[in-house]
């Protein structure tokens, strides 16, 4: 298993992971989001693949004001479990660490909700955790 950043020819590897790990209104509006970082910063975007297969992906994004968030994780469900997930928030931690960062953050709402003990895993608590009471997004900082 390793950790890459997104390319075009893994568009339809991704699509189909979401469709199958999130739920039809996560998957929406993740698919936005992602369109979105795509287009303005893909270096945030990081697959992890294994046998030659997508087995997840990370999506993160800078704001304004230098915070580093990560927005949204998904693992296919063969592959839950076995440290995918806190490989991926790993790698995404060191673009952002690259990028020299002011802060880190993990953005929550209701879908991400039940995945915070992977977060927690790899060493981040409450105090990172950014809640939202508006749908999250992708913000263009820099």
């Amino acid at each position: 298993m390793f950790v890459r950043p997104f390319q075009l020819s893994d568009y339809a590897s991704i699509t189909t992971l979401f469709s199958e790990v999130l739920s039809e209104s996560c998957c929406e509006e993740t698919m936005d989001a992602f369109a979105k970082q795509l287009s303005l910063d893909p270096e945030l975007v990081l697959v992890s693949v294994v046998d030659d297969e997508i087995a997840g992906i990370i999506i993160g994004t800078i704001d304004q004001r230098n915070q580093g968030y990560y927005y949204r994780i998904a693992v296919a469900k063969e592959h839950q479990r076995r440290g995918i997930g806190k490989t991926l928030i790993n790698g995404l931690k060191k673009k952002f660490t690259q990028r020299k960062v002011s802060k880190i953050l993990v953005t929550v709402d209701v879908h991400n909700e039940p995945i915070l003990p992977v977060y927690e895993a790899v060493g981040y608590t409450d105090h990172h955790f950014s809640r939202s009471y508006r749908h999250l997004r992708i913000v263009s900082g820099r």
